[in-house]
This record gives C-alpha cells, structure tokens and sequence, in this order.
C-alpha cells in the first residue's frame, strides 16, 4: 500500500513539473519547427540578401529556442509519468493474478459454477 501511495505522489509531482512546463515546451517544438523550416529555405534559395535574411531569422528563432531549453525537464517529468503509469498497471496486473490463485477464490467460483446447474 505504501508503493502504491510513494508511486501517486511521485505520478503527482511529475505531473505538476509537466504543467509547469508545458508553455515552453511548445515554444521549443515550435522553435526547432521553425528553425526547420528556415533551413529547409536557405537551402533552396539563390540570392544572397535572401540567404542573408534567414540567417538572421534563424539567429532570432535560435535564441528563443536556446531560452526555452529547460523545457527538456518537462520532456523528464513526462517520461517519469509514463514510467510510474506503466509501474502502477503492472502492479495491480500481479497483484489480480495472485488472488486468482488464491483457493478460496477459486473455491467460490466453482461453487457459483456448479450451483448454476
């Protein structure tokens, strides 16, 4: 019960540092998104002053994703969150499994089995 009661408080925490930041994480998707896409015009384009121009666009768009950057902390806090989900299901999936053996379980079940007929 105390496994249980530590994994919903660490669930918790983790889910409260994902809120947290969750804001920065879109701006840093949208920063390597956009800095994607500057990328992928620079290498199209011909003209110099073009060229010119997304370098400086894509200076800009590289310090605000470099600001946004402890948004890799709510990316942890997720991973965290799935880890504890996956331990609580797996918890509750042995501990259904153990009562199944349990005689007296099995013992009722029979009965109900057999007092259908």
């Amino acid at each position: 019960m105390l496994k249980k009661f530590m994994l919903f408080v660490l669930g918790l925490v983790a889910l409260l540092v994902l809120l947290a930041n969750l804001g920065p994480m879109i701006l840093l998707g949208a920063g390597i998104w956009l800095l994607y896409v500057v990328f992928k015009k620079f290498l199209k384009t011909d003209s110099l002053v073009k060229k010119i121009g997304l370098i400086i666009l894509g200076l800009f768009i590289a310090g605000i994703t470099i600001i946004n950057i402890y948004a890799v902390i709510g990316l942890a806090a997720g991973y965290v969150l799935y880890m504890v989900y996956r331990k609580w299901k797996a918890d509750g999936h042995r501990y259904s499994e153990s009562r199944d053996d349990d005689p007296f379980t099995n013992f009722e079940r029979q009965w109900a089995e057999l007092n259908k007929y």
